[in-house]
């Protein structure tokens, strides 16, 4: 009876930095043979197998080791070298300049829900957005402005899909606010830099909105509120889901019984009607179709500095439509398809006392992009796009002109994105984006590049740079169609840690501003006076904290910005800080929830240092400064019933006098001295109370989480 010869099996287990690997797993496949690796990586064994056979090396975060052995009884040495699994998914990811609200990603600083429970926003998407670092508070506009720029210069996407007039329309030095619900969007990724190579035509900022998929279940919605009223019905299939709404603003009402400083001859009011359809199709495969008709007026009357205080009549009807279709699909192992199309028609008539502008503007966006898993450490984002629109002024002044200007711009795009993850710890973005303008028969190549590295479990370093141009505004591209896409460049460093429902942020950053448009005098038609010699910069720093874990039943974050920009462009005489920026901007947001009580109440503070303004009364430019702004804003939702809230909520609740800018007399009067009149709030405060009611078959549905 023979003994089978034993094969004493021996190594050590690093990695590709040689560092030493312990408790790894090492052993014969197919059989009970092997050993864990020791502190110092190394390892030692008997087997009695005989022949060829696989020796196996494993340890959670690297590949399986797998090499054939010839065993005879002579010993064998092994020196293993485990490779690095790479996860996509829980690794590292890029992180400068962008915040995302998600339920799904791990590293979300902000959630849907935090847009509509925000104190501040009164259930506006860009109010809770103006709570994050690198917004400024421009109180007059109600529009982001980010890091420096002006308000155009942030755009928005749903779905992927350009959305034009975001905004409602209004009349000068009166706020607005976002057109579209908070309660559409599973998702939120604002970027204030840096943004991918995938969106375009912004200079500051991109705003992506992602629509919720198909609905949860069948239910009814009622809203009972201070400025109007809504209906909406769900209804829910096995892959099918169809939802439609009609809202009713009117503010004719509320302004009648609370003290206003603007002099509206028509309140703001307006109807709008959504409809929603999901589609799952085959396997993977789910069709998207959004559509948003508002129908919106206001009149308001407004003191004429120059006209010795006489008020001119600003009206303002607006008749918008949204479409928007999308795809999205698994097409093969490792590729994903998306594609989609989205229309904006948008009509304003504008009167001013007895002269009237009408402005129609058409625009349609078409996308077809594909996501490839190139490889184990490749991932690539690639596609093409085309953007057209069409833009028309038509004026009938009095006892003047009436004339009809117009112009058409088509723009061709293709990018290409590419994610190459080094390590787990360590991943690039570089990316290219082209784009061609029918209009000015100009092709340009812009590129991309971020990279992250991950310190710790918890913290990570990202950098970010990249090129990104913007189309001339509608107002100058109307007079001198040969003016190129205004130019601005980012570069972004960036240090995120978020541990136990805690996020730590902080970010600094430049901005450079090239071939912004420049003219001598504002409403000047002379095509010759306009030109891209303008140009700027922006800098500074953004701080973002959030704590959801310290205090019981409570949530607070706060974020400070600090942005120092300088610009010379449209009229400036020269480089001076535009009226729009606010050096340090501070916002403190908490709410908690009362369980005994079933009310959860928020407070939100924000705080924006004086903004830089010309007074002709001094010499220079740019001379004075406002005052600072404050405001603080309360809410509460108070559960009555398992399917009844109601909801209050005001803002300014100190009744601070805040003021935003100045207007002077184009005339000095007999004493030399330029009057003034102050551009401020429409009313001390804005409360709003309502009442929202969820039907479902077993009446327990409510809107709680929504508010």
């Amino acid at each position: 009876m023979g003994v089978s010869a034993q094969t004493i099996i021996s190594g050590k287990v690093t990695d590709s930095q040689g560092a030493a690997i312990p408790f790894a797993n090492v052993y014969i496949k197919d059989s009970f043979d092997g050993a864990n690796s020791k502190t110092d990586g190394t390892f030692g064994f008997q087997t009695s197998e005989t022949g060829q056979r696989t020796l196996m090396v494993s340890f959670i975060g690297f590949k399986t080791f797998e090499k054939i052995l010839e065993l005879n009884g002579q010993p064998i040495q092994e020196e293993v070298i485990l490779e690095e699994q790479i996860n996509k998914i829980d690794g590292v990811i890029i992180t400068a300049g962008a915040f995302e609200a998600s339920d799904i990603k791990k590293v979300t600083v902000l959630k849907p829900l935090d847009i509509v429970t925000t104190a501040s926003a009164a259930g506006d998407i860009m109010g809770a957005i103006n709570t994050l670092p690198g917004t400024a508070t421009v109180g007059e506009s109600g529009r982001l402005f980010v890091r420096g720029g002006e308000g155009y210069e942030t755009k928005v996407f749903i779905d992927g899909l350009e959305v034009r007039n975001a905004f409602g329309a209004t009349a000068p030095n009166v706020p607005t606010r976002g057109r579209f619900s908070p309660f559409l969007f599973k998702g939120t990724i604002f970027s204030t830099g840096g943004y991918s190579a995938e969106y375009s035509q912004a200079l500051s900022s991109a705003l992506v909105l992602n629509s919720n998929d198909i609905a949860e279940k069948t239910q009814g919605d009622i809203s009972l509120m201070t400025v109007g009223g809504d209906l909406a019905y769900t209804k829910k299939w096995d892959n099918t889901s169809v939802s439609a709404k009609v809202q009713y603003t009117d503010l004719r009402p509320y302004q009648d019984m609370i003290k206003q400083d603007f002099d509206w001859k028509e309140a703001p009011n307006g109807k709008v009607a959504e409809l929603v359809f999901r589609q799952k199709i085959s396997g993977n495969g789910l069709l998207k179709v959004y559509t948003n008709m508002d129908i919106s007026n206001l009149s308001i009357r407004q003191p004429n500095i120059n006209n010795g205080g006489a008020k001119d009549t600003v009206s303002i009807g607006n008749d918008y439509f949204y479409l928007n279709t999308s795809y999205k699909d698994i097409i093969a192992d490792r590729w994903t398809v998306r594609a989609g199309v989205s229309t904006t028609l948008n009509q304003e008539k504008i009167g001013f006392n007895t002269d009237e502008i009408e402005e129609d503007e058409k625009g349609v966006h078409a996308k077809l992009a594909f996501n490839w898993e190139a490889a184990e450490k490749v991932s690539v984002n690639m596609g093409t796009e085309f953007f057209t629109k069409k833009y028309t002024n038509k004026f009938n002044i009095e006892n003047g002109p009436n004339d009809a200007f117009d112009f058409k711009e088509n723009i061709a795009s293709t990018f290409v994105e590419t994610d190459y993850f080094a390590s787990n710890k360590f991943v690039v973005r570089t990316g290219l984006r082209l784009e061609h303008s029918s209009l000015l028969n100009q092709t340009w190549v812009n590129p991309r590049l971020a990279m992250s590295y991950k310190l710790t479990e918890k913290g990570q370093f990202s950098l970010a740079y990249g090129q990104y141009l913007q189309s001339a505004q509608n107002d100058y591209a109307l007079v001198n169609q040969n003016l190129k896409p205004e130019k601005a460049t980012h570069y972004i460093l960036n240090y995120q840690y978020i541990h136990e429902d805690r996020v730590f942020r902080v970010e600094t950053y430049l901005k450079k501003y090239d071939d912004l448009v420049k003219f001598t005098n504002a409403n000047d038609f002379n095509p010759n006076n306009y030109s891209n010699a303008g140009f700027g910069e922006a800098k500074g720093m953004d701080v973002f904290w959030r704590d959801s874990k310290t205090f019981e039943n409570t949530d607070y974050w706060v974020s400070y910005s600090y942005v120092d920009s300088e610009r010379d462009y449209q009229d400036f005489s020269s480089l001076a800080t535009p009226s729009f920026v606010s050096n340090h901007n501070f916002s403190f947001v908490v709410k908690h929830f009362v369980v005994p009580l079933r009310t959860q109440f928020g407070a939100t503070y924000n705080f924006a240092s004086s903004r830089p303004f010309h007074n002709p009364n001094k010499s220079g430019f740019q001379n004075d400064k406002t005052p600072t702004f404050h405001d603080l804003s309360l809410n509460a939702a108070v559960l009555l019933t398992p399917n009844i809230i109601l909801y209050m909520s005001s803002s300014n609740i100190f009744g601070r006098d805040n003021v935003f800018g100045y207007q002077y007399a184009n005339q000095a009067n007999a004493q030399g001295i330029y009057e003034r009149q102050e551009v401020g709030q429409g009313a001390k405060r804005f409360v709003f109370l309502a009442l929202f009611i969820t039907l479902t078959k077993d009446g327990q549905e409510n809107q709680l989480d929504n508010l």
